[in-house]
């Protein structure tokens, strides 16, 4: 299925957010992940099911000033 992803159409097999993640090899800590506008806690990724032409956010923390 197509999502998109900070706004790039991208092809992907996963089936919920956890899956999605794996998929992208994000680490374990310092990600934060939208969908469709709404924070989804690290809790509810498995939860999440994605749908075509869903739009996600993935935010990376930064260390520095």
């Amino acid at each position: 299925m197509k999502i998109i992803i900070n706004g790039k159409e991208q092809e992907t097999q996963a089936a919920n957010i956890k899956e999605l993640a794996a998929s992208m090899n994000l680490p374990e800590k310092g990600i934060a992940i939208a969908v469709c506008n709404t924070m989804i806690p690290r809790t509810d990724w498995e939860k999440t099911s994605l749908e075509e032409s869903m739009h996600i956010i993935i935010i990376s923390a930064a260390c520095g000033g």
